[in-house]
C-alpha cells in the first residue's frame, strides 16, 4: 500500500509540473492605441528649407488603427508652440472586420516649419496622438526639442 502511495505522489506532482509548464503568458495590448515616441529627425533645421520626418511606435490591441478613405483624418501632429494642428491620414493597418493585436512603427512628414517669432533660432517641440476607426483616442506623444533656425 505503501508502494501505490508513493507512486500517486509521484504522478501528481508529474502532473502538476506538465500543467504549470504549459501555462501560456497572456499579454493584452490594449484596444485603445498606444504611442510611444521614437525619434524627429532632423533635430536642427533651416526654415521652409527641410522637412522634419517623426517616427513613432504604436500598439493597437483591436487592429482598428489606419483608415482606407482617403478624406479621413486621423493622425494630428500639434506645434506646441502656436497649438496648430496638421492633420494627417494614418493608412489602414489590418484588414476590415479583424480583430488582431498589432504593433509596429509609422512616420509623418511635416514638409515644412518656420520661426514664429523674431529670433534668429527658436526650439519647437510637437505632439501626436491618432483616433482609431472605433473613434478610440490614443494617448500624446511629444517630440524631442527641434531647433529651428533662420
Amino acid at each position: 500500500m505503501l508502494s501505490l502511495s508513493n507512486n500517486f505522489r509521484y504522478l501528481l506532482v508529474v502532473f502538476v509540473m506538465l500543467v504549470s509548464a504549459c501555462k501560456k503568458d497572456v499579454t493584452t495590448i490594449n484596444v485603445v492605441p498606444q504611442l510611444d515616441f521614437i525619434s524627429v529627425t532632423p533635430s536642427d533645421v533651416n526654415e521652409f528649407q527641410q522637412p522634419l520626418v517623426f517616427t513613432i511606435h504604436y500598439k493597437d490591441g483591436d487592429g482598428d488603427l489606419g483608415e482606407n478613405n482617403a478624406d479621413a483624418k486621423n493622425l494630428f501632429l500639434i506645434d506646441n508652440r502656436i497649438g496648430l494642428q496638421y492633420k494627417y491620414r494614418l493608412q489602414q493597418l489590418s484588414p476590415n472586420n479583424s480583430s488582431i493585436a498589432i504593433e509596429g512603427d509609422f512616420k509623418v512628414e511635416l514638409k515644412t516649419v518656420a520661426r514664429t517669432d523674431s529670433s534668429l533660432m527658436q526650439n519647437a517641440t510637437f505632439s501626436i496622438y491618432v483616433v482609431d476607426r472605433s473613434g478610440n483616442q490614443s494617448n500624446t506623444v511629444t517630440s524631442g526639442n527641434v531647433i529651428i533656425r533662420k
